[in-house]
């Protein structure tokens, strides 16, 4: 007897995918196994170590936690669409600047875990930082680096902001505002 499938179209990385699925799937597979997007890993199987984060909606959430129907019309973004060789996300260019890891099995977690704890505070503490991250294990660091590169992102992002403010502001004025 065949399972029953469902159809779910999700938007991944900004490109739509619809598919027939059995109901049981998890996100974290659908997205490796019928979408190929590897870099999302499977490490406990259990949501406890993280490395499956990805944003849903823009909120990070683990992707073994998730039915891959539950994400039916949701907007999901991997570490492939966060960011790209010629133009890194803050928190990668954070990681690659910081030393922000080692092995490397859990970053792209880590990374996906940072970028919806910055979108959601922009200028977290230290303490922040380390809370936001809790539920993301690495097994290899004391998690300084790593804490770095997140405080990086979030000086690079606040710079960032800063400058396209700057450049409205310049083309209201050219825009014949007042100088």
């Amino acid at each position: 007897m065949e399972a029953t499938r469902m159809t779910v179209t999700v938007r991944v990385n900004g490109r739509e995918y619809t598919r027939a699925v059995e109901p049981r799937l998890l996100l974290v597979h659908f997205l490796r196994d019928e979408l190929g997007l590897t870099g999302t890993h499977i490490g406990c199987d259990t949501s406890q170590c993280g490395a499956c984060t990805v944003l849903l909606n823009g909120e990070a959430v683990k992707s073994c936690t998730v039915l891959a129907v539950q994400a039916d019309g949701a907007e999901v973004t991997t570490i492939e669409g966060l960011g790209d060789l010629s133009h890194l996300h803050p928190v990668q260019e954070g990681f690659w600047e910081k030393h922000g890891l080692q092995c490397g099995f859990c970053t792209p977690g880590v990374i996906m875990t940072a970028a919806g704890m910055l979108a959601q505070n922009p200028n977290p503490t230290e303490e922040e930082i380390r809370e936001g991250l809790e539920g993301v294990i690495c097994r290899c660091t004391g998690y300084q680096n790593i804490v770095r590169a997140v405080q990086y992102a979030a000086e690079k992002m606040k710079g960032a902001g800063a400058e396209t403010e700057v450049a409205a502001a310049g083309a209201d004025a050219s825009a014949g505002g007042d100088a």
